[in-house]
Protein backbone atom coordinates (compact mmCIF):
# COMPACT_ATOMS: atom_id res chain seq x y z
CA UNK A 1 0.00 0.00 0.00
CA UNK A 2 1.65 3.75 -0.90
CA UNK A 3 0.15 6.35 1.20
CA UNK A 4 0.22 9.80 -0.61
CA UNK A 5 -0.90 13.15 1.41
CA UNK A 6 -2.50 15.36 -1.45
CA UNK A 7 -3.65 18.92 -0.46
CA UNK A 8 -4.28 22.42 -2.11
CA UNK A 9 -1.08 23.74 -0.37
CA UNK A 10 2.63 24.32 -2.66
CA UNK A 11 4.84 21.82 -2.78
CA UNK A 12 7.37 23.91 -0.61
CA UNK A 13 4.30 24.73 2.09
CA UNK A 14 4.13 20.61 1.98
CA UNK A 15 7.31 19.91 2.48
CA UNK A 16 8.14 22.47 5.47
CA UNK A 17 5.21 21.55 6.95
CA UNK A 18 6.07 17.85 6.59
CA UNK A 19 9.68 18.37 7.85
CA UNK A 20 8.48 20.15 11.24
CA UNK A 21 6.22 16.53 11.66
CA UNK A 22 9.21 14.36 11.06
CA UNK A 23 6.71 13.13 8.10
CA UNK A 24 8.37 10.75 5.45
CA UNK A 25 5.70 10.30 3.19
CA UNK A 26 4.60 11.15 -0.14
CA UNK A 27 3.47 14.40 -1.02
CA UNK A 28 1.17 16.26 -4.00
CA UNK A 29 -0.32 19.29 -4.66
CA UNK A 30 -3.64 19.88 -6.46
CA UNK A 31 -3.37 23.48 -6.38
CA UNK A 32 -7.16 23.44 -5.98
CA UNK A 33 -7.67 21.98 -9.37
CA UNK A 34 -10.13 19.42 -10.18
CA UNK A 35 -9.29 16.63 -8.70
CA UNK A 36 -10.48 18.11 -5.42
CA UNK A 37 -14.10 18.52 -7.16
CA UNK A 38 -13.66 15.07 -8.25
CA UNK A 39 -12.79 13.19 -5.19
CA UNK A 40 -14.49 15.35 -2.53
CA UNK A 41 -15.46 14.29 0.40
CA UNK A 42 -17.96 16.25 1.80
CA UNK A 43 -19.86 18.83 0.15
CA UNK A 44 -20.01 21.20 3.32
CA UNK A 45 -15.95 22.32 2.80
CA UNK A 46 -13.47 22.85 0.07
CA UNK A 47 -10.74 21.08 1.58
CA UNK A 48 -11.99 18.45 4.30
CA UNK A 49 -9.60 15.88 4.82
CA UNK A 50 -10.12 12.31 4.85
CA UNK A 51 -8.89 9.37 3.11
CA UNK A 52 -9.46 8.09 -0.42
CA UNK A 53 -8.10 4.35 -1.72
CA UNK A 54 -7.48 3.28 -5.13
CA UNK A 55 -6.88 -0.24 -6.43
CA UNK A 56 -5.80 -1.08 -9.74
CA UNK A 57 -7.10 -3.66 -11.69
CA UNK A 58 -5.75 -5.41 -14.40
CA UNK A 59 -3.62 -1.46 -15.37
CA UNK A 60 -6.93 -0.03 -14.50
CA UNK A 61 -7.22 2.80 -11.39
CA UNK A 62 -10.80 2.64 -9.73
CA UNK A 63 -11.75 4.41 -6.65
CA UNK A 64 -12.53 2.06 -4.07
CA UNK A 65 -13.53 4.21 -1.02
CA UNK A 66 -13.35 7.11 0.53
CA UNK A 67 -13.74 8.63 4.29
CA UNK A 68 -13.53 11.75 6.20
CA UNK A 69 -11.68 12.63 9.02
CA UNK A 70 -13.15 14.94 12.10
CA UNK A 71 -15.14 14.77 15.14
CA UNK A 72 -16.36 11.41 16.09
CA UNK A 73 -14.45 9.35 13.34
CA UNK A 74 -11.80 6.16 13.82
CA UNK A 75 -8.94 7.94 13.09
CA UNK A 76 -8.52 9.94 16.00
CA UNK A 77 -8.59 8.48 19.56
CA UNK A 78 -8.86 11.65 21.14
CA UNK A 79 -12.35 12.12 20.20
CA UNK A 80 -13.26 8.75 22.20
CA UNK A 81 -10.68 10.40 25.15
CA UNK A 82 -12.59 13.67 25.32
CA UNK A 83 -16.51 12.60 25.57
CA UNK A 84 -15.19 10.25 28.37
CA UNK A 85 -14.62 13.53 29.78
CA UNK A 86 -17.83 15.86 28.79
CA UNK A 87 -16.08 17.17 26.33
CA UNK A 88 -17.26 17.30 22.20
CA UNK A 89 -15.91 19.13 19.27
CA UNK A 90 -16.54 22.63 20.35
CA UNK A 91 -13.78 22.44 23.71
CA UNK A 92 -10.89 21.25 21.68
CA UNK A 93 -9.31 21.42 18.41
CA UNK A 94 -6.15 19.71 17.17
CA UNK A 95 -3.21 22.06 16.81
CA UNK A 96 -0.03 22.63 14.59
CA UNK A 97 1.64 23.04 17.21
CA UNK A 98 1.92 21.69 20.67
CA UNK A 99 3.60 23.19 23.83
CA UNK A 100 7.38 22.26 24.84
CA UNK A 101 8.99 22.54 27.54
CA UNK A 102 10.81 26.12 28.08
CA UNK A 103 14.37 25.60 28.81
CA UNK A 104 13.42 28.08 31.73
CA UNK A 105 10.22 27.62 33.95
CA UNK A 106 8.80 30.91 35.79
CA UNK A 107 7.85 28.87 38.54
CA UNK A 108 11.65 26.99 38.77
CA UNK A 109 10.22 23.92 37.68
CA UNK A 110 9.52 22.13 40.41
CA UNK A 111 5.89 21.23 39.82
CA UNK A 112 7.03 19.14 36.39
CA UNK A 113 8.97 15.96 36.71
CA UNK A 114 11.49 15.01 34.03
Amino acid sequence: MSVVLVSKDSPEVQRNFATSRGWRFRLASHGGGEYLQDQALSDDFDNMPGAVVYERKSGVIFRKNSSTFGPGDLYCSMWGLLALAGLGEEEWTPQYNYWRRPEELDDGGGDIRD
